[in-house]
């Protein structure tokens, strides 16, 4: 496992630890659930477009040095990429994309009802959730070093979110169910991302999954923003932030990495999250994190890195 790959997912997972932050901000400005979500994906989309056709355009002058010289064949990587996609891998692709939207949609709406802090710690269920879909899926028992992660993972989750501090006098049943339905569609988007036409380049994937989940949410939330001149307030800048680092960043790094790390990793790499999102609330929104708060970052930092710490040891062992 090439450590670019590692660094692939666990980049996408830390922007999606931003985006907490700037939708508190955009709330706080009075914009609504569909209008942030939707210029978030609108966004998104038109980067991930921009991307896929600049990818597009590489390869026509790839291809084009290759015919000009000796080596007149194309490579079998650039032979397949150059194929272009049925309308079927399209649709197949777009609604693999849509669990990106589904998930924003219930994780900010949980937002409306219960704090950030649990919030997060219910989307968090999804490293479990993740590593039980892996467990059916593939017949086999979760080993002992992930299930040590996994309570690593889990008791620095609650510690991190300050879930103990706070009680559960402001657990909202609303709140809490769309929080978990938010995990469980994260797992799926994990576990899709990473089967749905590999062999496609990541930029293709990636427009055509984020086109999926923005046609969902415009179907869900007709985008009156578009024609009403909201579009050109604060919501265009709020917009931009959330599809950079929600839409955009995190599903091209994810196509890249998913394929080559795999679901169970990819579920733990994702716990970078937490700690990303409790430092831009810090910095940016001026919460008070306490000492408990920050020691449950560095527990879930170590269960991110102790799968990884165990393997090389395993390996220094038998080389040994």
């Amino acid at each position: 496992m090439k450590l670019k790959y590692l660094l692939a997912v666990l980049i996408g997972a830390s922007s999606y630890g931003i985006l907490s932050t700037f939708v508190v901000l955009a709330y706080g400005h009075g914009y609504q659930l569909g209008e942030v979500v939707g210029t978030q994906l609108l966004t998104g989309c038109i980067l991930s477009w921009l991307l896929a056709m600049y990818t597009k355009l590489r390869e026509k002058r790839k291809q084009g040095t290759n015919s000009g010289g000796r080596t007149a064949n194309l490579t079998d990587s650039t032979a397949k990429s150059a194929k272009k996609l049925t309308w079927k891998q399209r649709l197949m692709l777009m609604l693999v994309g849509t669990p990106t939207a589904i998930t924003g949609l219930l994780y900010y709406y949980s937002l409306q009802y219960i704090p950030a802090s649990l919030a997060i710690v219910l989307l968090f269920q999804f490293t479990w959730i993740s590593v039980l879909i892996q467990a059916i899926s593939k017949r086999e028992r979760p080993n002992g070093v992930m299930l040590f992660t996994l309570v690593l993972l889990f008791g620095g989750t609650l510690l991190a979110a300050g879930l103990m501090e706070q009680g559960g006098a402001q657990f909202s049943a609303i709140g809490v169910t769309f929080g978990l339905l938010a995990a469980v569609s994260y797992s799926l988007f994990v576990l899709f991302s990473g089967k749905a036409l590999p062999s496609v380049n990541p930029a293709y994937r990636s427009a055509w999954m984020i086109t999926g989940g923005l046609v969902l949410v415009f179907i869900l939330f007709p985008p009156h923003f578009l024609f009403n001149g909201l579009l050109w307030s604060n919501l265009l800048l709020f917009g931009f932030l959330l599809g950079l680092f929600g839409a955009f960043i995190p599903p091209v790094l994810y196509a890249i990495g998913v394929p080559h790390v795999g679901e169970g990793m990819t579920g733990i790499l994702g716990a970078a999250e937490l700690p990303v999102a409790v430092m831009m609330s810090s910095i940016v929104l001026h919460e008070h994190v306490t000492a408990l708060q920050w020691i449950g970052v560095v527990i879930v930092l170590l269960g991110v890195m102790f799968p990884e710490l165990y393997k090389r040891s395993k390996r220094r062992l038998v080389t040994n």
